[in-house]
């Protein structure tokens, strides 16, 4: 190969920057009680916090009308953010079998209302999210909010829930960057 005769030449043969376009995420960490949500968007390199909370639902509802609720919830954050995409966390193998089926109910639910705002969606397992941020699959909820909040130069964190939702977003932000 041969060399560029002087700086300006190699520059010259440099690829130029590509202009990305900015991408907005909406990560969401399902639960029938609580689901948190965080809205991260990128533009260029850097990635910055939009907005983040929990949709609470009460204990004492039954179960159908948490999930309307849900639904309702996750459908006017759709409306007020605007995501491009959406990630929602996997659900993990879990000891107590009728917790892991409420948990399925609502994270279909989520994914019932992206699927009817027409956006594509991105399912991340727990430990795949906790590596793609700490660098470790058995980080504590704790670790993983305090360097969400680094990434994201948060001043203060919204609470565990929209953290872990903030943590899946930045997670698709970077998936292929990360090769996940």
């Amino acid at each position: 190969m041969r060399r560029p005769a002087s700086r300006s030449a190699a520059k010259a043969l440099a690829t130029p920057p590509v202009a990305v376009a900015a991408k907005r995420v909406l990560g969401l960490d399902p639960g029938s009680i609580r689901t948190g949500w965080g809205v991260v968007e990128r533009n260029g390199h850097t990635a910055r916090g939009i907005a983040a909370g929990v949709i609470r639902l009460s204990e004492r509802a039954p179960l159908a009308e948490r999930l309307e609720a849900l639904h309702r919830g996750v459908c006017e954050v759709l409306r007020e953010h605007k995501p491009d995409t959406v990630a929602i966390e996997d659900i993990f193998f879990a000891r107590f079998p009728q917790a892991a089926l409420v948990l399925g109910h609502a994270r279909g639910v989520a994914l019932l209302a992206a699927a009817q705002a027409g956006l594509p969606v991105s399912t991340f397992p727990p430990a795949v999210v906790k590596r793609a941020i700490v660098g470790s699959g058995r980080a504590e909820k704790q670790q993983v909010a305090l360097l969400v909040g680094a990434m994201l130069g948060l001043r203060e964190l919204p609470g565990i829930d929209a953290t872990d939702a903030l943590a899946i977003a930045l997670t698709c932000l970077n998936a292929s960057r990360l090769g996940v």
